[in-house]
Parts: C-alpha cells; structure tokens; sequence
C-alpha cells in the first residue's frame, strides 16, 4: 500500500517528496450531487488534495446519534476525492470555526453548565470521545496506506488562539490513534509566537495560516517547526460576509502574487476556500467582539470557485500560477448555462398564527426558558402570554417592555399586531407597549440568528436571557413553541387562503406559489422586495435572507429542482409590498469596498 510520511524537508509520498496543492471544500456545504463536480473542477485547477472540516453538531444534533446520510455521507465524500485520483486532508475539529453554527459544537453539549470545552475536562472529553468513536472509523478505513485517499489529520483547530490546555491537546491525540489513525497530525495556528507555542505539541507537525506576507510568514513558523516541510494549511482568499455589511472580494491578482510566493518558497499550500458553498438553513455562525455579527447565507468567500460552481476570475489565476510548479490538466471547466429568469405568484398565504398549530406542540411554562432549556438549538421560537390592562382607560399609562438580553432578535406583538423588534447587534433590551383599558395577549418570536463560532462566547445559550417584565414586574405563565417548519412548508393543506396578483403580504406569515423551471439546472431566488425570512424549495430549506443586505440572491443548486410542479414558500417576518418573487440570471451578493 501507498505510505505518507513527514520527511525532514519534504511531504513524502512513497518516499518521494509531495508538494500539497490543496483545497478546501466542505462536503456539508454542497448539495451532495454536486460534491464529484466540485471535486473535479479543483483538479483542473490544478490541485491534488481536497480539504475538509468536519461539522460534529451536523452529524450529531442529538446525543447518541450520528447522521451519515445525504449530505452527510463523509465517506462517499472521501470516496470521490479518491475516484478523481486526488487526496485527502481531514479536520474533525472538534472545534472547526467555519464562519459555521457554534463553531461545529451540537448546541447539547452545553446543557450542562460543567462542561469545559476545548480543554482537558471530563464532561467534554466523554461527548469528544463518543465523536470519535463514530467519526475515526470512517476516516480510519479511508487512509492511504489502506488504499484511501486520507494523507494528513489535524488536531484542533487555530487553539492557540484559544487556549494552551497541553493535556487536552495530548489527550485529543490518544483518542485519534486509539481510533485507528495512522497518517500524520498536524495542527495549524496563526503565525504568531504565541499562537504557534500554545496551540500545538513538540510531536505535532505545525502549519500557518494566513493570506499574505508569505515569506515572513513562513520563517515565523519556520522558527517553531525547526524540520519538516512548510505549509500554509489555510491560505486565505477571500472572506467572509455577515448581515448589513458590504460584500468581501479581494484582487484575483493579488491573490495570485500572493500564491505565487508561497509556492516559490517551496512550501505546501491549501487555499481556504477553493469553494465556499452555502449556509443553508439555519447552519451559519456569528460572530460578536462587542457587537454581534451573524454571518450570511452565501459562503461564497469569494473562492475560486463560485458559489454556484462557476470558475471565477481566481480560478484562472491561481491555474497560472499552479502550472509553474506542476502539471495542470488541459481541460477546463464548462460553463454553466444561466439560471432561468422566472416570476412566481406566491398566490397563497396563512399567518404564523393560523399555522401555529401546525408548527409543533405548545408547551406551558412558568418561568420563561431559554430555547437550549428546551432542548432547541436552531431556528425560531414563539411565547405567549396574556398581559393585564392598563390601569388608567384613558391610555395615559406608560408599559415598558424589558428583557434582559436578547439572544438574538425577538419581534413583539400585542394582540398579534407588531408593536417593535428587540435586536442583539443594537444591544435593544426595552420598548414601549401600547395602552390599552382591556387585557390583551402578548407574543414575542425570536430567533436564532447563528450560535458564535470563534471566541469565548461559544455554546452560550439563545433565546430572551434573564426573562422578560414589564414595567418592572416579571411575567410568568408563558406558551411556548418551537416552530417546525416541515408540516408548513411541504404539503400541507387546508391550511393556506388564496391572495390575489399583486395584493400585499403581512407578516409574519407564509405566502407559497409553484413554478415551473428546467429540472436540475441552478436557480437564484431575488429577495429584493421583501423583508427578513427563511425561503424554501420543494421543502428544502435555502436559508435567511434579509433586506440588510449584502446579498440580495439565494442560491438553488438545481438538484432540487424537479421535471413539472416546483413550490416555493417564503416564511415572511415583516412584509413586502407585491405577493410577486422572482428567480435571476445569476447570484448578487451585493456591493463591495473593492
């Protein structure tokens, strides 16, 4: 069988020295009928290894289980990169960051306030090791000297940023090999003195991350890795983008110099991202360094490969530069064909209200939980209440709504009328409730908006934090439901009433219309015109979208587009002026500072 090892100066492969060339591409963020496809183009681009993140709360959203269907089939990931004659790169984490829900940690795991993580403490060492049981071997069985594509494991991630737990690092490394890991670990850590001595191990083989300077760079890291080959292990591209911010691009020029010296160094590269890929659903993280910044649904990052699999401007470049060190492929990628221009009637309509009974079972409460209290960890969730009248009729009597944190954006109602919204990023936490001489039912949805996933601020708990009063005096007796947006969104009837061409939408509520398209070619939905909400097609969830901007698309990989009868539902917060929705040529992700 094939043997990789680290050599003294050089990756060797068979005993020959190996230059990774090396991409990233998280199979979790890809619909998985497009995974041979991806996996394909970065080879033409030159590449001959595929990089992945392993996102543990995916696989397991519950304790006890482990999910490998559908999209979530790591190993017939793994497998393709193999049937492409490529190689493998694993990072299980278990924390991965990823602009990603939570950093990869399952919300469940924070249940217990004892629990440590990223640290060498029991509780979280167990939840680790019952990961690894069911993760290594998948891995395990796919290494190279097992006839796998698998070359290299990484051990935590950028933890020197984090914290300098040796042990937890040293224990991290048992469990990998009593896993049956063979191949090299490595660790990777910005390219500072502090990060590269607290994040790793004298015995771990250490990796950079980082987008430019690469000659400094490298000798930073070259002063802690004393032998052995250099790599930046993430070579930063592109970013990131979160709500009401502009779009990142940098120069595919730039970019290109930037590679270029590095491989010139003689070092070891993979580029983060080749392709990004989308947070669809509920999955993107956050950020928050003082102010709470949840990351879009697009993760294009600005890659060489687009969002929608299209080569972009970087992909050409980075080919160039890839050819004066290897063998590039003569073919080149095919272009896509346009996504359809389409307008949709979104011609039927039902209010959260209405829905509610359908969305899943009102649980009584007393005091007001937290959603991880309940056991949720995604998406939206509504309280009800009823609140006293005012005392004086005439309407002169001012009520103050307060909570104590709002994790992360709770939209009030009194007697089903919106009254305000309550948003983390404004650091909001009180607002005016009308007067009224009758009683009246108080509701408030939150939602999450995406778990932190980078800092100290992991794993805290969503949902309004530290209860709810009003002009001082607590509210208890509450209602609360965790919205299921499956028995809405996928054939329900008798749920829906008809509205007409043209009429306006109130929110919140879920307005759904049907459409036909070529089946299995990509679509982008424009969210112009309307307000803040999920979107779905054929039941599948795309993800947020928001009037903030910067995007102003959502991606549909076409694979969810079917010969016929399409549906589309929007799940509207606030409202849009025409029942009309309308798919384009291709992605706008918004404007740039560039």
């Amino acid at each position: 069988m094939p043997e990789f090892r680290i050599g003294d100066n050089d990756f060797l492969l068979d005993g020959q020295p190996f230059r990774i060339l090396s991409g990233a591409l998280h199979y979790f963020r890809v619909h998985p009928d497009y995974w041979a496809d991806r996996i394909h183009k970065a080879r033409l681009m030159g590449l001959n290894t595929i990089e992945t993140y392993v996102a543990w709360n995916e696989h397991s959203p519950k304790r006890g289980t482990f999910d490998t269907s559908g999209g979530l089939d790591l190993g017939r990931f793994l497998d393709l990169v193999a049937a492409e004659g490529m190689y493998a790169i694993v990072r299980p984490g278990p924390f991965i960051c990823a602009e990603w829900d939570n950093g990869g940690f399952p919300g469940w795991l924070f249940s217990d306030p004892a629990v440590g993580v990223r640290r060498d403490e029991p509780l979280y060492m167990a939840a680790v090791a019952e990961y690894f049981e069911e993760l290594l071997p998948i891995v395990a069985s796919r290494q190279i000297d097992r006839g796998g594509p698998v070359i290299l494991m990484q051990i935590e991630n950028e933890y020197g940023a984090y914290g300098d737990d040796k042990s937890y690092l040293r224990k991290l490394v048992e469990l990998t090999r009593a896993g049956g890991i063979t191949v090299p670990f490595t660790t990777i850590d910005q390219p500072t003195d502090q990060m590269l001595a607290d994040g790793s191990l004298p015995e771990l083989h250490k990796t950079g991350s980082f987008g430019s300077r690469a000659a400094e760079r490298l000798a930073t890291l070259r002063s802690h890795q004393k032998t052995g080959p250099l790599m930046c292990a993430e070579f930063w591209d592109g970013w990131f983008d979160h709500w009401g911010a502009h779009h990142h691009v940098t120069d595919a020029q730039d970019s290109a110099r930037e590679l270029d010296a590095l491989l010139a160094a003689g070092a070891s590269v993979n580029i983060y991202m080749f392709h990004g890929g989308t947070n669809f659903g509920f999955t993107n993280g956050a950020n928050d360094k003082g102010v709470f910044q949840p990351t879009v649904t697009s993760y294009d990052y600005d890659a060489p490969l687009t969002e929608s699999g299209e080569p972009g401007e970087k992909f050409w470049a980075f080919r160039e530069v890839i050819s004066r060190y290897a063998p590039v492929p003569d073919e080149v990628p095919e272009a896509s064909a346009a996504g359809a221009e389409l307008e949709v009637v979104l011609d039927e309509r039902v209010s959260l209200w209405d829905a509610a009974g359908r969305l899943g079972e009102t649980v009584a409460v007393d005091a007001l939980p937290t959603m991880d209290e309940r056991g949720q960890f995604r998406g939206f969730a509504l309280y009800t209440t009823e609140i006293d009248a005012v005392a004086d009729a005439s309407g002169h009597v001012d009520r103050v709504l307060t909570v104590g944190e709002v994790r992360d954006r709770a939209q009030v109602f009194v007697d089903r009328a919106p009254v305000g919204v309550l948003q983390r990023d404004h650091h909001d936490v009180s607002l005016s409730l009308p007067a009224s001489s009758d009683a009246a039912s108080l509701a408030i949805l939150v939602e999450d908006q995406g778990r932190v996933n980078y800092g100290h601020r992991i794993g805290e708990h969503k949902g309004l934090i530290g209860g709810v009063s009003i002009s001082g005096e607590e509210i208890a007796g509450w209602s609360a439901l965790e919205l299921d947006f499956d028995a809405v969104v996928s054939g329900a009837t008798g749920l829906y009433e008809p509205l007409e061409v043209g009429q306006a939408v109130t929110g919140p509520s879920f307005v759904r219309g049907s459409f036909t398209a070529p089946a299995g070619r990509d679509l982008f939905l424009s969210t112009d015109g309307w307000g803040k909400g999920q979107a779905f097609v054929n039941g599948f969830n795309l993800g947020r979208y928001w009037s903030r901007g910067p995007a102003t698309t959502l991606y549909v990989p076409g694979a969810l587009v079917r010969e016929g009868r399409n549906e589309l539902v929007l799940f509207e917060l606030h409202g849009a002026a025409r029942n009309i929705a309308l798919f384009v040529a291709g992605s706008s992700l918004g404007h740039t500072d560039y």
